[in-house]
Order: C-alpha cells, then structure tokens, then sequence
C-alpha cells in the first residue's frame, strides 16, 4: 500500500509541472492565433549540489548556478535543479533548452551586493537606457523556463527609495536607522546619497540625463534593475514559482516570442515603487494563465515602447491570452500603457478577479506618444473594494498615480501643441459580463479632443459606486445592459 501511494505522488508531482493549458484556451477567440507551441525540456537534469553551491545563506552560488546552465546548455539542454534550502546568489543567465527548476522549499535570494550587477544597455519605462544587470535574465535565447514550487526574493528593499507617508513612525524610524539619506524636506528614504543626487538628474520618470561613463557608474545604484529580464527570446516557460520583491519591475519579457506563464504567484511590497507584476512588451504570442499578483505597481501591464524610441522600434504587442487571473493589490488590475507607441493589439483578458486594487480595468497615455491600441476583448471580471476607477480611459496620463491622475475630474489640456502630431488612439475595444461592488467613479473615459477613443462596446456590467459614469470625447459608445449604481 505505501509503494501504491509514493507512485501516485510521484505521477501526481508530474502533473503539477506539466506543461498543460485548458483544452479551449484558443477556442473562439476574436482574432487571429495559432497555438503556441509547447515548450518542453529534454529529460536530462543536474543537482547545483553537484558543482559545489552551499545553501548556507552565505556563499555567492550564482558561480555554480551558470556553470550547471553552461553544461546543460552545451550538452544538448535539460534541468538545473535548486533543491530545499536557502541559497544566495549574484546574477544568473539562462541560456537556450535550459529550465532552472526550484524544489518546493528552496529559496534563492539575491545579493545585495549592488557591485554584483553590472551597467547592462537595455529598454525600461519604454525607453532606451542603461540599467544594472537583472537578478536572472536571458537575452536571443529559445526554449527557457523557470518551474518548480520554491521562492525567489530579488530583495528589492535595498534598491528602492520610500515615501515617509507608506510607512507608520516606527517603521520611517527602523528604516533611517538602516542607513541611506533623507530627502532635504524629510519626506523620502534614499538608499544612499548617490542614489538621492541622481533622483534631481531624472529627465522622463526614471530615466537619468547622465552625459559621460563616469556618471553612468558614480550613479548606478540609481540604475534599479527589473528582476527578471528576457529579450529577444523564443519560447519562454514560468510555471509554479513564487517571485517577490523585486528591485523595480518584478517580469519583464521584451520583444520575445512564445511566453507563457501558468500557476505562478507575484508578489511586492505594496509600496514599492516601479514594483509592477508583469510588463508584457512588445511581444507576439504570449498565454498568462491562473497567476496571482499582489504588488505595488500595476500588476498585469502591456507595453510597447514609449514616444520615439518605441515608434522607431515599431513592434506592438499582440497576440495575448490573459486568464483566471488574480489580483489583490495593485495600480491597476489589467493595464494598457502608458508605453504604447509600438501598438497593442488582439488581447483576450478572460474570468479575472480585482480585488483591492487602485483600477480595475485600466487604459493610459497622453499626447506624444502616438501608437494604436485595438481589438482588445475582456470578458467576465469580478472586482471588488476598488480604490479607484473599475473601469478607466485617461489620457491624459501624466506620470501620476491612478488616483491622483482622474481625482480633478476631466483633465485640462496643458501639453504643447506640436506633441498633436502623435496622437494615441484607442478603438475597437469590448468589456463585458463586469461585476463591481466598491469603486470611486463606475466608468470614467476620458479620451482626446483632437482623437477621441472610439468604438467601445460595454454589456453586462453592474457596478455599485460612490459616483455615476462620466465620458469625456469618445465616439460610438455602444451600451447594453449596463448598471452603475451610485451607493453615496
């Protein structure tokens, strides 16, 4: 009887990992989609213990960790194994036909020795820049993957700055105690004076001005790096690990083709600043399904580039399935933007649940970034306690936070004149079967005078509320069925 129940654990441990999406996932979709192609790993796989990692806490294991990558990868592909323990490391690169695979109680945190991460070019906020290398990243690779049942912590909290208003008294004082500088009017933590003189060298949210190399590295602690970072890959698979505390955004697959992510579970600290779940950018292709998220920023965000830089790249992001999914805390729930100039197209969010989030449904961009978002589908989302908006349109996205951009009520038109000639524009886009109880406004779009949003469908959607829908310059708006209730 013991050996019966150990063989059907085992089978069922396979299960759990195996690369299995439900059977109608691209059934009846309203635009155009091959199915992706599975992404599987040969049956061959080494343990880190094998090439001399310690999970003592202490030693640096991200020398062992590449070197295992290295050899699976030469010798054809196959698993690196992390099992229980707590390991340490710098970063590590994935490279093609490796899985990283984490055993349920591993936990690999990363170092918060800053020197550990070198000055990368790479794209962040949409646009060209520099930033330090990220915690695991892989750049031109095919078939990766990341599975298992462990924890990764890119101890984010050294990276970021705070705000004194996030935190209680005693928690503003433990953390001045840690080290770092405070702002001249007391109001933000710095986690060095380095990092505080480069916040006034800022030109575009967190895109430095620096002229010469030597500021570029006198300033690099500045320079927070997403935590993982895939470019220009084919066939990426994150499926069952839990991925937390991220130095700025937790997920960022640029440019990539084939990403899927099943059954995993993001979290940052609800405060922490760029802590967004998933930036999806301009990538083809891609299944998120059955994830949860609970962060500081948005949480499940497509992009493609922002003004000229992501017009000159010129690669929308486009073929997406986002479903049963959910998120907890959160700017946004599903978000659009604000980097769009690239395009955003053919996107299917389905049977999702918001709860507590600043936005539910989320769309953002001003003038000068140009770009169109088109035929995006939503259907079947259940929000509840929203800060916010359940359902918003605004751009006239300024930087601002979600509740601070749509709190003025119709935004003013105080851009200069010569951004008209990059006109976002939003259309072709269906929301329906929403249901929200708790929201600020039931519905706020508030499109441009010069390039209203238009073609909206909205059916079967209740709302209960503390104010009534507002619209502002869009263009057949179709209505079925639609309740917003105002509770105050």
């Amino acid at each position: 009887m013991k050996k019966f129940f150990t063989i059907v654990f085992f089978f069922l441990s396979l299960s759990m990992f195996a690369n299995v999406l439900p059977a109608d996932i691209y059934k009846n979709l309203p635009f155009e989609m091959n199915p992706l192609k599975e992404i599987k790993f040969r049956d061959y796989q080494v343990n880190v213990l094998e090439y001399g990692a310690v999970p003592d806490g202490e030693t640096n294991v991200a020398p062992m960790i590449n070197k295992a990558i290295d050899e699976v990868h030469q010798s054809g592909g196959g698993k690196v194994i992390i099992p229980q323990g707590l390991w340490l490391s710098g970063p590590i690169v994935l490279k093609s036909n490796v899985c990283l695979h984490l055993e349920r109680g591993a936990l690999l945190v990363f170092s918060t020795d800053k020197s550990l991460y070198p000055l990368r070019f790479t794209s962040f906020e949409g646009l060209n820049t520099r930033r330090c290398q990220s915690p695991i990243s892989a750049e031109g690779a095919t078939n990766i993957g990341i599975t298992g049942q462990g924890i990764i912590d890119g101890k984010g909290d050294v990276w970021r700055p705070l705000k004194k208003n996030k935190l209680t008294n005693k928690q503003w004082k433990k953390l001045i105690k840690s080290g770092g500088v405070v702002s001249e009017d007391g109001k933000i933590w710095y986690p060095s004076s380095a990092y505080a003189e480069a916040s006034k060298r800022v030109v575009d949210q967190n895109i430095p001005n620096f002229t010469d190399e030597k500021e570029w590295e006198k300033f690099r602690d500045f320079l927070r790096p997403v935590m993982l970072s895939f470019i220009k890959c084919d066939g990426v698979l994150l499926q069952g690990p839990t991925f937390q505390n991220s130095p700025a955004w937790c997920i960022h697959p640029l440019m990539c083709t084939n990403f899927q992510m099943i059954d995993c579970v993001v979290r940052n600290p609800w405060y922490g600043s760029n802590g967004d779940g998933l930036d999806l950018e301009s990538c083809k292709g891609a299944v998120v399904y059955r994830c949860s998220f609970d962060v500081g920023d948005d949480a499940i965000c497509i992009k493609s580039g922002k003004d000229e830089d992501g017009r000159r790249r010129a690669m929308p992001c486009e073929q997406a399935i986002i479903r049963e999914c959910t998120v907890y805390h959160g700017h946004g729930g599903f978000v659009v933007g604000s980097e769009m100039s690239g395009g955003v197209k053919d996107m299917l969010v389905k049977d999702c649940t918001f709860i507590g989030t600043d936005v539910g449904l989320r769309f953002k961009s001003k003038k000068g970034r140009g770009g169109v978002v088109e035929r995006i589908t939503i259907d079947g989302i259940r929000m509840m306690d929203i800060e916010g908006e359940p359902i918003l349109f605004n751009l006239y996205y300024q930087g601002k936070s979600a509740l601070a951009a749509t709190a003025g009520g119709n935004a003013t038109d105080n851009l200069l004149s010569e951004e008209n000639q990059f006109l976002p524009e939003f259309k072709d886009i269906s929301i329906s079967n929403v249901f929200c109880r708790g929201g600020r406004k039931g519905i706020y779009i508030n499109g441009l005078p010069e390039k209203p949003i238009h073609h909206i469908s909205l059916k079967n959607i209740k709302i209960f509320s503390s104010f009534p829908a507002e619209y502002h310059y869009v263009e057949n708006l179709t209505t079925e069925n639609v309740e917003v209730i105002v509770e105050k």
